[in-house]
């Protein structure tokens, strides 16, 4: 049965990546944004989906996002950064001038473990730029 199911559940994206249970759980809360810059200089900044911000159909509908993502910012898979940005280069070719840059950052903060005198405390945020790409004519096509 499980032979049976399970191309069902990769391609669905319902697959549980054992990383989030013990013996070492995940210890960041983690997104992605990408900062995008035009040709006339303005800039705009873009957000992955974000599971917290969807509805319940929406994040059924996105979850591969959040799975992809987690993938992303990993440099064992550096080879996709080239196609996210030119993905989010074409997403945001929408303003009367084209697309020059595209940024990939990485935002996270801590998750830190609760004590009696701080039942619950978040870390601050940080970022990281991980990946700039410089838009090519034809990758807006």
């Amino acid at each position: 049965v499980k032979n049976l199911i399970r191309p069902y559940f990769i391609c669905s994206g319902l697959f549980q990546s054992w990383d989030m249970f013990s013996p070492s759980p995940k210890g960041v809360n983690s997104y992605l944004e990408a900062i995008v810059i035009y040709q006339d200089g303005t800039t705009n900044l873009w957000s992955f989906p974000r599971m917290e911000l969807l509805s319940y159909s929406q994040r059924y509908a996105k979850e591969r996002y959040r799975k992809y993502e987690e993938s992303l910012t990993n440099d064992a898979f550096s080879p996709l950064w080239p196609d996210a940005a030119r993905h989010v280069a074409r997403i945001n070719n929408t303003h009367s001038s084209p697309p020059t840059k595209v940024m990939l950052v990485v935002r996270w903060s801590e998750i830190i473990l609760p004590t009696a005198s701080h039942p619950y405390e978040r870390g601050p945020w940080d970022m990281h730029v991980f990946y700039s790409y410089d838009v090519q004519p034809g990758d807006l096509q």
